[in-house]
Parts: structure tokens; sequence; C-alpha cells
């Protein structure tokens, strides 16, 4: 009960200072939210061609709220085509009983009850160019329509994107709103997911940043990354950890190291900063799991602020005294 009164707090934190929600979210500089048709090769970037986001509503919240969608069709400017134009996206909305709480919703993998809690909403997108570059929304929804989460102090609403057909790159954002078709933020919104499906910007020497959080239990974790191509370097920074490399992959490749966690660093978010050296395109996947493989959150808006390393200054005097 206290680790959950303790994280309720570091939202609340989080939520007077910032007041909004977008994804990818400002801090973490990432260009879009990628998700392939399910007859893509992983090697374009996406390993399971779902992605899941959770959105969090605080408890008090009085009013109805809207998931908006930038760019949702399949088939744009944004988007990547693989041969020819052929893949349907769908999203879809759950909220109520488990669409937080089942463990399959909080996995890395669209597997058995990942689609858990009550059906909201839906729609299936294909090439649409009345959606290419444009907002469309879910909603509007009551709070209470999603599910409570005591330890969160809020109501959790899911949206899944699955690609179900095709092999092209659905590229795409999200942003919780107040209004339908304009970004007006929720005052107290955040978002966070479990595994990360995401486009770094096609800039040469840009830094992204995720943010997991790691609660009181973690003792240590394990980063895992897929198909960075060997684009850059990955290092990890805290209050404790002033740039600690975490292996990197290359081209359709899954590989993970492990890093020890101090007590100065639970509680909090951790940054993991990824630089690339290329100004090409380049999609990925990213997890973080703790020391009993169990996934961590990343959120949009880091927990307790994004982490400054804490330097440690000795200072030795020399005695003359004899």
């Amino acid at each position: 009960m206290k680790n959950r009164i303790l994280l309720a707090a570091l939202l609340l934190q989080v939520f007077v200072i910032v007041n909004a929600q977008e994804v990818p979210g400002r801090e973490e500089n990432v260009a879009y939210i990628v998700t392939f048709g399910a007859q893509s090769l992983p090697s374009w970037g996406d390993d399971d061609f779902s992605q899941t986001f959770f959105f969090l509503i605080p408890k008090n919240y009085p009013k109805p709220v809207y998931i908006n969608v930038y760019d949702p069709e399949a088939g744009g400017k944004l988007d990547e085509m693989n041969g020819k134009w052929d893949t349907r996206i769908k999203y879809s909305v759950y909220g109520g009983k488990e669409a937080f709480s089942n463990k399959e919703a909080r996995g890395v993998a669209p597997v058995k009850n990942y689609r858990s809690g009550t059906l909201l909403a839906s729609k299936t997108f294909d090439q649409d160019p009345d959606y290419d570059e444009k907002w469309y929304s879910f909603g509007p929804f009551n709070p209470g329509d999603g599910e409570y989460v005591e330890e969160l102090g809020g109501y959790v609403f899911k949206i899944v994107c699955d690609g179900i057909s095709g092999n092209d790159g659905n590229l795409y954002k999200y942003f919780l709103s107040i209004k339908a078709n304009e970004n007006i933020p929720v005052e107290g919104g955040n978002a966070f997911t479990y595994e990360y499906s995401f486009r770094l910007k096609d800039q040469a020497k840009s830094l992204a940043h995720l943010y997991p959080f790691l609660d009181k239990d973690v003792v240590s974790i394990k980063v895992n990354t897929f198909d960075f191509d060997n684009d850059g370097n990955i290092k990890l920074y805290s209050n404790a950890k002033n740039g600690h490399y975490v292996a990197i992959s290359n081209d359709n490749e899954w590989v993970e190291s492990q890093h020890l966690i101090q007590d100065v660093e639970r509680n909090k978010s951790i940054d993991i900063q990824l630089f690339k050296f290329s100004g090409t395109n380049n999609d990925m996947v990213m997890y973080v799991t703790n020391q009993y493989n169990v996934p961590l959150p990343f959120f949009a808006i880091p927990l307790g602020g994004v982490p400054k390393y804490k330097y440690k200054i000795n200072i030795s005097v020399k005695s003359d005294a004899k």
C-alpha cells in the first residue's frame, strides 16, 4: 500500500507540472508510433504487428474524454510502402474490468487476452486520403468507463492498434483530449506502454529518450531492443548512472543487456537515450523487464521528472603533521 501511495503521489506531481498528454511525448523526441501489417517481415522494424497503449484519467476528473489519432490510415505521406498499399489497420478502445489488470494486457506480445476488457469503440482503416495527416477521434468516453486502478489513482483506458493485413508500415500519434478532432489536454492525463514500437527521427545525430518507471522492488533490469540496425548507441541515465551502455541490436535481431539497480533509482523513471548516427528512417522495438521478467511501463511523461545524474565529489586532504 505504501508503494501505491508513493506512485500516486509521483503521478500527481507530474500531472500538476505538465497537465497534458500526447504520444509520443515531447520529452521523448520520438517521431511516431509504428505498426506494420500482419504480412510484413519483422526485419522492417516491427516484431509482432500490434501496439498497446494505456491512457490514465485522474479519478476525480469530471469531463468526457477523447483519444485522438493522428494519421490513422495506412497508405499516406507519412506511411512506409512495401510494394503497393495493401494494409489494413484496426484500432480498438477498451475499458471496464481487466482492460488493464489482465496480465496479458500488460505483456510484450499480442497473445491470449491482450484485448481484455469491454470494447468501447473500434475502427479499421486502409488507404484513406480523408485521414492522411489528419485526426480521427474515438469517444466521448466518461472517465468511469475505464478500469479503476487504485495504485495509479485513476481510470485506465486501453487502445490496441493491430496490423490485420498487408505489409506496409503505419505511422501515427495519439493525443488524450477533452475535444474531438482538437487537441485540448486532459488535466492530469498520462499514457504508458509496456512494449514500444516506434520510429526514430530521420535526422542524423538525433537523440531520443524513453522513460521506464522502476518501482520499489526492482533489483535489476533487462533492456531488450529489436532492429536498431546498429545505427548509433544507446545509454542509460539516472541519478546514479551517467551513461551506462546498453546492448544494441542489428537488423532483425533481439538483444538484451542487464543492469543492476540501486536504492536511489527506485520509485523513479530512468532515461534510456538513443543516439542515432544516420539520417535514414529506422523503426524499432524496445521493452524493459525487472528481475522476474515482468515488463515495466514506459511513461510518456517521466514520473518524478527527467532523471539527473548526481555527481559524487570526494575530497581528500593531505596532512603535513609529523
